[in-house]
């Protein structure tokens, strides 16, 4: 009993701590940046890079003030103590189809999910433009004198941390024009030459969340091509090349705007796949351009383009493999299983050769036993040609699939393929044992009796 009385005793005690600490005092907050304007408008202290990095201090604790304390995991029941009050209202909300129980305080929402802080959003700032006088408060100390240039650092660090957390919790509860704005905000930031070397991620992340908010925000579109052109101009790409697809949906996002986006957005798609050809979103984004509007070009053309390139490196397995692609998507898999016999000649123990060589030869013989059951037969040996003829197609697929499996034996669509041939073989003794085989493989792997 008297554990329990300390215990709550002790949670008292916090909660009134965290009443005079936590809550914002908007007043004071507004009076340090007063003093700090007033400083900096002074010729002598202006002078000062002390008084700008002041300044700077100033402007990030009022920015950061309402929310300094959350963080992603906090435990619902520390909530109201670390921000000293209960919260004014509490709901269930459904946002982008997921539920959350939501906090509301007077300056901020918090989002909970099983007890824990998922993520927040700030419903009322000290004042406008915090941040970004803040960075320029900074920027203008590490003009004035290099030699506080670790204080500066220190500062624009802050600054970037805590506007990459926004950032993150913003997308995570799908305000991505808020979480566009941090990440700017962000970088803005880390652009300043006291901080060092930007994270170029950083401004990737602000032209990705913007182009996600183009869907429902069209002008965001052209924020999103801001942010991912000066990314990769800088010298940024992620490393499979999404950046060229996102790049591509802002362009052709702004088509009505100006017509000539279109061809800007097939551009970008053509610089994205002739470095990444086995980028699937590039190559459907291409599929998607040149079928939808008049004027892009032929979808065959795209073959040519690829075919220089592999003039140019014949080595090269991945435009071998995008080369397939393009076949794939116009429905020519004669034509896809040749590029793809030869990345398998190019990397014989790499699984993903074996397995979509296996794959489209086995989506062949699918589309030919489709033919088949639409045709009618004058004889039985005129039927039992083409059941042949679709058991050969079949019976190709299994030993590049037998030896995805070998590379990958956990893989469990190489193991079903395989079991779907077998049976449909079965009448060959040795696809009935297969069969037997991967059949047994198949439950095992699906945890089945």
């Amino acid at each position: 009993m008297k554990r329990s009385i300390l215990v709550a005793a002790s949670l008292l005690l916090l909660a009134a701590t965290g009443a005079r600490a936590q809550k914002v005092n908007k007043d004071a907050l507004l009076q340090k940046i007063e003093k700090s304007d007033s400083d900096s408008s002074d010729a002598k202290k202006g002078a000062k890079a002390s008084t700008w990095i002041s300044r700077g201090k100033a402007y990030l604790e009022a920015a950061t003030e309402p929310t300094k304390a959350l963080y992603v995991g906090m435990e619902e029941m520390m909530v109201p103590l670390t921000l000293g009050m209960q919260p004014n209202s509490v709901e269930e909300v459904t946002i982008a189809g997921n539920p959350f129980k939501a906090l509301n305080y007077n300056y901020v929402t918090i989002y909970l999910r099983n007890g824990k802080v998922v993520a927040w959003k700030e419903v009322q700032t000290v004042a406008p433009g915090l941040v970004e006088e803040a960075i320029a408060s900074y920027r203008k100390a590490s003009e004035l004198d290099p030699k506080l240039e670790s204080k500066v650092r220190e500062g624009l660090t802050s600054i970037s941390n805590y506007c990459s957390q926004l950032g993150s919790v913003s997308f995570d509860i799908a305000e991505y024009g808020r979480a566009a704005d941090a990440f700017s905000l962000a970088f803005e930031a880390q652009s300043v030459p006291a901080y060092g070397k930007p994270d170029l991620s950083v401004l990737y992340n602000a032209g990705l969340v913007a182009t996600i908010d183009g869907t429902n925000n069209p002008a965001s579109y052209a924020r999103g091509q801001e942010y991912l052109t000066k990314a990769l101009e800088m010298g940024y790409t992620d490393e499979g090349g999404d950046i060229y697809y996102y790049l591509f949906h802002d362009y052709y996002g702004q088509k009505e705007q100006n017509p000539e986006n279109v061809l800007k957005a097939k551009a970008v798609l053509l610089e994205g796949i002739a470095k990444f050809p086995r980028n699937e979103k590039i190559l459907e984004g291409l599929m998607s351009l040149y079928t939808a509007e008049e004027g892009v070009g032929d979808p065959a053309d795209l073959i040519t383009l690829i075919d220089e390139a592999i003039a140019r490196e014949p080595q090269n397995s991945d435009l071998w493999f995008g080369r397939a692609r393009i076949f794939i998507a116009l429905k020519s898999y004669d034509e896809a299983i040749e590029a793809l016999t030869k990345v398998v000649e190019l990397n014989p123990d790499a699984f993903d050769s074996n397995f979509y060589l296996g794959y489209f030869i086995t989506v062949k013989g699918d589309n030919f036993n489709t033919e088949m059951s639409s045709k009618s037969y004058n004889s039985y040996e005129e039927s039992n040609a083409d059941l042949r003829k679709r058991n050969e197609i079949y019976a190709q697929a299994v030993p590049y699939l037998e030896k995805a499996n070998k590379l990958n034996p956990a893989d469990l669509n190489t193991v079903e393929l395989l079991k779907q041939i077998s049976f449909t073989l079965r009448d060959d003794p040795e696809f009935e044992e297969k069969y037997v085989i991967y059949n047994k493989m198949y439950k095992d792997m699906q945890g089945q009796e």
